[in-house]
């Protein structure tokens, strides 16, 4: 073995040469590796001995993608795109070896190579649309060339990752081979050499294309029925040119147009808000205050009380993880509606073919009903997920803590109780957290995890490790009315309500939000999730909201009794204009002896969201949300913020903090809530021409 670098080293089996990377933890493409490989392959292609090359990976994966600590520094040669080229253009065959995760940039390393092949459970895939950009090493220019470019839009525009035996059946990789990742490289590389195979590039491969060619209206509404909204509408159109230059322009001429494209969009808002999401929610994970010793408790077997529409989705999750459940009920009959209700969300998945039947057995056979409080008593980790009822929720918890034993994690899914109360309730209010899932559980990618005053290090740490295991992104939060989200959210909801009063209808009201890049209008949702729980919350806190109380009172709660602030068609989800609702908008408006005028929808974006913005720099002040990327992590993940806006504190520091205090100040004059007083935080930050993102920095 012969060491290039620290990173790199390359040997010689017979006539076949390895180049080895070893850059832990993941093997990523730093400067070292990138240069290390381009003086391997001139090593091994100066040896007349060496017939074929092969590329792997010693460690847990492949090359992983870029060094993300080197994203926004100078650059240095050689660049991916450099170091690839050497593979490529290679005189002797270059085999790729893939195990593990090659992603981005380690996927693009591989479709430089002249063959491809992968262990069984590797997988690739171009996720770089999920930092509002595209693979701008060639991965959007060889893949194409590869499988044919319309193929390659699946896999450019979802940024998901491929498994082997998809990859295999796409042609993006030449075998799968079960057997050590270097073991199935030399293995066909002998093969290769055996049947005098030539090292053919990708970029040479343009047979494929004819039909793209031919017909580029094909290309063009299969990218007009892919494109994504998530990732925002700048990624997804440059994605797209990208890859349809794949078939209208050499290699290099789009690699250097690529270039030019990926830079703009590095510049630009979406790609800066997507990223910051990507180390926001890595940031998130991080619990500075816990001991550096605390250890998260394991969790085998967890028990879900409540079978109810949030129950059965947390039991779903908890499955998808591989976790038996035991599903609780107080009755027969409930449990069974449970569980009815778990096997038809089961088979609307397997129906949209997002779940085999073999994993929707698998999964299902791992969640088990009872009536009987008792069978939790093996369990490591207890939910409870029954309605928002203080005094209820106090009965289970101090059921649960007799029944249980010591060390077992006792948590409520509570959105907005007390969690103190609640904990104090059990006997051991050191083993209980707040485990706040967001409808439907068993989708929304949201857990808050709410500490009590008594919450132990050893519970907080197994609470955020169960929600990464379980798929979700946990964000800690401290106890209050309605945790960081709710809380936050409340000031939107009472925004509207002026709105509504001031001028607007709910269509407007909607309509200026989807523009924003929300999925649905704040409206839409009320209705979707049901006018009487938000009633239910208001009566509690003694907040009342003169419209939506008055559309409540006469029992329409949205979309299950057929209108509330819409109207919908029998059995429909459609919202339809509510002209009854209407009416009461303007009567109350005249009732509140409040001139009505037009909003528009940037006024409307602004009066809905500066509120929110408000509330949230008071919940990082008081400690609520560690830090203010946490709750921009927060309604990205759980209420529908438009990731590619970056969340409500990242979109200040964007817009600028002295035009939100400015806009504050003004909606404050002309209304008696006080909490539209711009927040100390904020006045203060905007006063220094600073940000949140710098004044987190500062205190990291």
């Amino acid at each position: 073995m012969t060491r290039i670098n620290e990173a790199i080293s390359i040997r010689v089996d017979g006539d076949i040469g390895v180049i080895l990377a070893n850059h832990p933890p993941v093997n990523a493409l730093s400067h070292v590796v990138r240069e290390g490989l381009v003086h391997a392959v001139e090593a091994l292609c100066a040896d007349a001995a060496v017939k074929a090359i092969v590329l792997a990976c010693e460690g847990r994966t492949f090359f992983a993608g870029a060094d993300i600590t080197e994203f926004g520094k100078p650059k240095r040669e050689p660049s991916l795109q450099q170091a690839i080229k050497a593979l490529e253009t290679a005189p002797k065959p270059v085999v790729a070896a893939i195990h593990g995760t090659a992603l981005g940039g380690g996927f693009e390393v591989a479709l430089g190579c002249h063959f491809r092949v992968m262990v069984p459970t590797a997988k690739v895939g171009l996720p770089e649309i999920t930092l509002g950009l595209f693979a701008g090493a060639g991965g959007t220019q060889r893949l194409p060339r590869l499988i044919g470019p319309e193929k390659a839009l699946d896999y450019v525009l979802s940024g998901k990752p491929v498994n082997a035996a998809e990859a295999v059946a796409a042609g993006i990789v030449d075998a799968v081979i079960d057997d050590t990742p270097l073991d199935a490289g030399l293995r066909h590389a002998r093969t290769i050499i055996d049947q005098n195979q030539p090292a053919i590039p990708v970029r040479n491969r343009t047979a494929k294309l004819a039909a793209a060619q031919a017909d580029p209206g094909a290309f063009d509404a299969r990218a007009q029925a892919l494109a994504p909204k998530t990732f925002g509408p700048l990624a997804a159109a440059a994605n797209i040119a990208s890859v349809r230059r794949s078939f209208t322009l050499p290699l290099d001429e789009a690699l250097a147009e690529d270039a030019k494209a990926n830079a703009e969009l590095m510049a630009g808002p979406q790609s800066r808000a997507l990223r910051h999401l990507f180390f926001a929610e890595r940031e998130a994970a991080k619990l500075p205050n816990l001991p550096a010793d605390t250890r998260p408790r394991e969790i085998a077997r967890v028990a879900v009380v409540g079978a109810g529409t949030m129950g059965g989705g947390i039991a779903m999750s908890f499955a998808a993880a591989g976790l038996p459940v035991v599903l609780i009920d107080a009755t027969r009959e409930a449990l069974d509606r449970g569980m009815d209700r778990i096997r038809a969300n089961y088979a609307s998945s397997v129906k949209r073919g997002s779940l085999s039947d073999a994993r929707r057995n698998e999964q299902l056979a791992l969640i088990q009903g009872t009536t009987d409080r008792k069978a939790a008593a093996d369990v490591d980790l207890v939910v409870e997920a029954v309605f928002e009822n203080m005094d209820v929720k106090v009965e289970i918890f101090r059921d649960l803590g007799a029944i249980t034993r010591p060390g077992t994690i006792l948590s409520s899914n509570t959105s907005a109780l007390d969690v103190d109360a609640i904990a104090a309730s059990c006997g051991r209010p050191q083993d209980f957290i707040g485990l706040h899932f967001f409808a439907p559980a068993n989708v929304m990618k949201l857990l808050e995890v709410v500490k009590a005053a008594a919450s132990s290090p050893e519970t907080i740490a197994t609470a955020m490790a169960v929600g990464r295991r379980i798929g979700k992104v946990p964000v800690l939060s401290g106890n209050c009315d309605g945790f960081i989200g709710n809380r936050i959210l409340a000031k939107r909801s009472a925004a509207v309500e002026r709105l509504l009063q001031q001028g607007a209808l709910p269509q407007d009201i909607d309509r200026a939000m989807r523009g924003f890049g929300f999925p649905m209008g704040p409206l839409e949702i009320n209705d979707m999730s049901g006018l009487d729980v938000g009633w239910s919350i208001r009566k509690r806190r003694g907040t009342p909201f003169p419209i939506a109380d008055a559309i409540c009172e006469r029992g329409w709660f949205g979309q299950k009794t057929g209108r509330g602030y819409y109207l919908y068609e029998a059995g429909g989800r459609t919202p339809l204009p509510n002209p009854e609702v209407e009416a009461l908008i303007l009567d109350t408006s005249a009732r509140l002896g409040i001139q009505r005028r037009p909003l528009s929808d940037e006024e409307i974006v602004e009066r809905a969201l500066y509120p929110l913005i408000n509330e949230a720099a008071r919940v990082v002040v008081e400690g609520i949300a560690l830090r203010p990327s946490d709750v921009d992590v927060t309604f990205a993940n759980g209420f529908g913020w438009p990731r590619w806006r970056g969340g409500p504190l990242f979109h200040a520091d964007l817009v600028g903090l002295p035009k939100v205090v400015e806009r504050l100040t003004a909606f404050r004059a002309d209304t008696d809530d006080p909490s539209l007083e711009p927040a100390p935080l904020l006045r203060e930050l905007a006063a220094a021409g600073t940000t949140f993102a710098e004044w987190q920095k500062a205190r990291t």
